[in-house]
């Protein structure tokens, strides 16, 4: 099973603010991106899609997909609550700095941790797994992407964001089978 994740195309939002749960308006480049992403994976008419239920993603896996996406809640980006669509600098000084301190565990007023997104994208993974498909593409959001491959890669989730994830950036999984039909899972590239 070949599986792509590939991150939204870059949206229209000023810098400094906070949004992951809003659903925020696409650039003006999308359509450029579009066909850059084209160029960077093999789309077959058995390829399976997922997306986000968030109009960055849908529209995105609209154009790139022969058939209807599958849309699953389980890939949507961090809830921030309260935060959403406010500027960084103007959100409760404390709070920001427990986040900041401690953004793995500490959930954003009426929204989540990133403990909590995690959960959520590792039940997606372990489930689509079973799946068994060939090819499957999941757009989705930077923090679903990152959890995945701290999931996979043992990574701990305090420095997961270290990996950096673009906006319409690729990253491919590969699951293979040995000698002996054991499963073992390689990441062939990140951000790509």
């Amino acid at each position: 099973m070949d599986l792509y994740f590939i991150r939204h195309t870059s949206v229209n939002v000023k810098e400094g603010i906070c949004y992951g749960y809003s659903d925020v308006e696409l650039s003006q480049t999308f359509e450029s991106e579009v066909n850059i992403l084209k160029e960077k994976i093999s789309i077959s008419p058995q390829m399976i899609f997922y997306s986000s239920p968030l109009k960055r993603c849908i529209l995105l896996a609209e154009r790139l997909s022969i058939t209807d996406p599958i849309i699953d809640t389980r890939i949507i980006e961090l809830n921030f609550g309260d935060w959403e669509l406010k500027d960084w600098s103007l959100i409760n000084k404390s709070e920001r700095e427990k986040w900041l301190n401690n953004f793995v565990n500490f959930r954003c007023p009426n929204g989540e941790s990133y403990l909590d997104l995690y959960k959520r994208a590792t039940d997606f993974f372990e489930a689509l797994v079973k799946k068994k498909y060939e090819n499957v593409a999941i757009i989705t959001h930077g923090g679903f992407i990152r959890s995945i491959l701290s999931y996979i890669l043992d990574i701990p989730l305090k420095k997961s964001f270290s990996i950096q994830i673009n906006y319409g950036s690729v990253s491919k999984i590969k699951f293979n089978q040995d000698n002996s039909n054991n499963t073992y899972i390689t990441v062939e590239y990140i951000n790509r």
